[in-house]
């Protein structure tokens, strides 16, 4: 059997980081929208590839519907929201009507997504893949050379299992960890300011810890973080200094120290040749 093409940088981007999950429901996407926000308002240069095919939130988020234009080269210019550079399916097939594709194409959007958009310079790419461990992280993982993947998980046992496999599924295919993080970690009453664990709490980082992979903090059960993701105005638009943003920030100035390590180790590694 031929071997397939290996992985080919993007030119001008510097880091690729995937963020996924085992299973869905776990606030993937909105953590991945807010984290490419923050990098920008860290200042960073940002782009954020929306690779959950079969449920592309990202434009829902980012409170745009607009098409990207389609060049005579055939090359795509990204959407630009909030000072990123997006693209989405959910921008080519707008509305309610479901995508039912096979491997083959998932493969060819996600090819085409990374190679034929015109991303320009880049500090960070960020992608959000789809739930679990399927033909879209495989098909991402033979196109670029990833910086590294972020999982996110809940600290719910059933949330964890799954984790543990996209884990797995990274290391497997040799994919620096960035590490994990915990969302919905735990919810702050309104009225007492007593911290509720609702569903449990520490698990992502006792898995972490197991793994032996980085930690990269826990973000809060906050009904204004989803509130901003549904409007299409993200809670890390608010700023550092927000007390719906503080965690998100946190969470991104991890990210950012994490990658700037893998980035080093990986440089350590190569022989200099005078």
């Amino acid at each position: 059997m031929p071997q397939p093409p290996a992985p080919q940088p993007i030119p001008g981007v510097s880091s690729i980081i995937a963020v996924g999950s085992g299973k869905g429901g776990v606030g993937k996407t909105t953590l991945a929208v807010n984290l490419a926000i923050t990098l920008s308002k860290l200042g960073h240069k940002v782009g954020l590839l929306d690779a959950d095919i079969y449920g592309p939130n990202v434009p829902l988020m980012l409170n745009t519907n607009q098409q990207p234009m389609v060049r005579g080269d055939q090359r795509i210019d990204p959407i630009e929201a909030f000072g990123l550079k997006v693209i989405s399916v959910g921008f080519l097939n707008p509305g309610d009507k479901p995508l039912i594709w096979r491997g083959p194409m998932l493969h060819s959007i996600i090819r085409q997504f990374l190679g034929s958009v015109i991303w320009g310079d880049l500090d960070y790419l960020i992608i959000d893949l789809p739930p679990g461990t399927g033909d879209v992280a495989l098909s991402l993982i033979q196109t670029v050379p990833l910086t590294g993947a972020i999982v996110v998980s809940t600290p719910s046992d059933v949330s964890l299992q799954d984790a543990r496999k996209a884990v797995e599924m990274f290391r497997q295919m040799k994919v620096d960890l960035v590490g994990m993080v915990e969302n919905m970690s735990y919810f702050v009453c309104p009225h007492c300011n007593h911290e509720i664990d609702i569903f449990s709490r520490g698990g992502a980082e006792r898995t972490a810890k197991q793994f032996e992979i980085a930690y990269l903090g826990s973000i809060e059960l906050d009904p204004d973080i989803r509130k901003a993701g549904d409007s299409g105005s993200p809670s890390a638009l608010e700023g550092e200094n927000s007390p719906h943003a503080k965690s998100l920030y946190a969470f991104a100035r991890k990210v950012i120290s994490r990658v700037d390590e893998i980035k080093a180790s990986e440089t350590d590694g190569v022989i200099q040749i005078q």
